[in-house]
């Protein structure tokens, strides 16, 4: 055998990677051997590879696909840095989303948490408004809002039944909307509500396919907190102590680049691709889901990307923080985004968490 040659248990050891493995990226044409012998099949790798070899064993000790980890593995250093912090930035993304899930539940199988934040939040409720504007240029409205005493959503359809989609979803989620706080798990609730807005959508979109659909934001009031469910570019905003927070992430192909370090926020907003989506509603997209605590006052904005993409958030800011209601306020943000051209359908829900044992 020759000195630049390894038998596999050699290169195993040294790569830190098991024989079994390496046998296996040999048949995926990932890491070919440097020799086979052909009488006995055994096979030897050069020293040389062991550089490549380690690279691969990094990659699977971060969970890379082993597709993946071929493509990387083809391309030139830099290349190849910039696609493991891509892939690394959507494996975060996914651990939040996951994260979130994990502590919605934690605190709605909490019986003390539960207990606690009804106890301090039975004297609380919202005051509401919605509004949905046409814009100045689209011909028609797919948006619709809506705002009730414990249902607050947002959807935004597309295609040529958008609004029979946006609607259909809305109108699903009403059976939430009930005088009283919602009996029974509140992700159960939820999840219950989504899929039948998705049938409902589904139906809607019939004959459309991949054509038509709707994002779709909503909040419901539990009586002790806010649930939020969210998928698509709509959005979520919470104006709290004079700081507006966006309570929501886009599902769309340059949130992704600029979650991935490829785009900056000012290259997205004029990117040619800025309005394709990701995910909507479709019984293979799941929405992300969050608890959401509410304080007395508080002031919640869904609205869709007619009013987010042309309003910046500064403004947004202070329109909500001088509007004195709800009401105002919606009316105030359409204006604001019909005075930046109205490119867009534009649908606000603004609602107020109020103390009404001080009013």
């Amino acid at each position: 055998m020759r000195e630049d040659m390894l038998t596999i248990g050699a290169f195993a050891k040294a790569c830190r990677l098991s024989p079994k493995a390496l046998r296996l990226y040999d048949e995926l044409d990932l890491l070919k051997p440097g020799r086979v012998d052909p009488d006995t099949g055994y096979r030897y790798y050069a020293v040389a590879q062991l550089e490549q070899a380690r690279l691969v064993a990094w990659l699977r000790r971060l969970g890379m696909p082993l597709a993946r980890i071929r493509q990387v593995c083809a391309l030139r250093p830099a290349d190849a840095a910039r696609e493991i912090r891509a892939y690394w930035a959507r494996v975060e993304t996914e651990t939040a989303a996951r994260r979130d899930l994990a502590e919605f539940l934690v605190e709605e199988l909490s019986a003390v948490s539960v207990s606690v934040s009804r106890k301090d939040t039975t004297m609380l409720e919202l005051r509401y408004c919605a509004h949905s504007d046409r814009g100045l240029v689209r011909p028609a409205n797919q948006d619709t809002a809506y705002a009730g005493s414990r249902l607050l959503a947002v959807a935004d359809g597309f295609g040529p039944t958008g609004h029979p989609a946006s609607s259909a979803a809305i109108d699903a989620l009403r059976v939430l909307d009930t005088p009283e706080a919602p009996t029974g798990n509140v992700l159960n609730l939820l999840d219950d509500a989504v899929r039948g807005a998705t049938d409902a959508v589904r139906d809607a979109v019939d004959g459309d396919g991949e054509d038509a659909g709707t994002t779709l934001t909503a909040l419901l009031w539990t009586g002790s907190r806010l649930a939020l469910v969210h998928i698509g570019d709509s959005r979520a905003y919470v104006l709290r102590g004079g700081g507006l927070f966006r309570i929501t992430d886009d599902h769309t192909v340059v949130q992704s680049m600029i979650d991935e370090g490829r785009l900056t926020p000012e290259e997205a907003a004029t990117h040619p691709q800025r309005m394709l989506l990701l995910k909507a509603l479709t019984p293979t997209a799941t929405p992300d889901l969050r608890l959401q605590d509410a304080e007395p006052g508080d002031r919640y904005l869904l609205c869709s990307d007619g009013l987010s993409r042309v309003v910046p958030d500064g403004q947004i800011r202070e329109l909500l923080t001088s509007a004195p209601t709800p009401d105002t306020a919606v009316h105030a943000l359409t204006a604001a985004a019909n005075e930046a051209g109205g490119p867009d359908n534009i649908s606000c829900v603004v609602a107020d968490v109020v103390d009404r044992t001080a009013t």
